[in-house]
């Protein structure tokens, strides 16, 4: 409309059964709206809950080990770390060190490197391994995109009658 008096801008508002908003208050003149603003709130929220919709929350797992772990200890411990990565959450692997084991900080560290190559196809090391008092640390972090692979493979998974080729035909 151009440059316009407040009155008349308020009494074509009150013509058209809107309100006159104030957009830009530090514009010389400043700038006004003729529009609903109950209903330009509730578009501006809406907006708001859809964006925080899209955000992705970084779930952090953690998983410890000891330096002195048997292998089945450590398999197991593995398997947990690629579960938590499939499903997209980073996980923290710490090795607590207890006693005389902390003047041998190496084996914990060759246990995280090790851990960190045995799980490479599903995440990568985030952090590398850092001594921390008592503690050593690492990070992993999941591939980009493993979450929705992880939904892609569980929707399959219903889906597939194809009859297994070792299972025995049911009578």
């Amino acid at each position: 409309m151009g440059i316009v008096r407040v009155e008349d801008a308020l009494r074509l508002a009150i013509e058209a059964d809107l309100d006159l908003v104030e957009v830009a208050p530090n514009a010389r003149p400043p700038v006004c709206k003729i529009m609903d603003y109950g209903k330009f709130k509730y578009e501006a929220a809406q907006k708001l809950r859809e964006s925080r919709r899209n955000q992705q929350m970084t779930v952090i797992k953690e998983q410890k080990l000891r330096p002195k772990i048997d292998d089945h200890d450590y398999e197991t411990k593995k398997g947990h770390v690629i579960r938590f990565l499939e499903a997209g959450s980073k996980v923290k692997v710490t090795i607590m060190f207890r006693g005389r084991e902390q003047s041998r900080p190496e084996l914990g560290y060759r246990l995280l490197q090790r851990l960190g190559a045995d799980v490479g196809e599903f995440g990568f090391v985030e952090t590398s391994a850092k001594q921390d008092g008592r503690n050593m640390t690492m990070v992993l972090a999941p591939h980009k995109g493993a979450k929705t692979r992880a939904k892609v493979a569980e929707a399959r998974q219903p889906g597939t009658s194809a009859p297994a080729a070792d299972s025995a035909p049911a009578e």
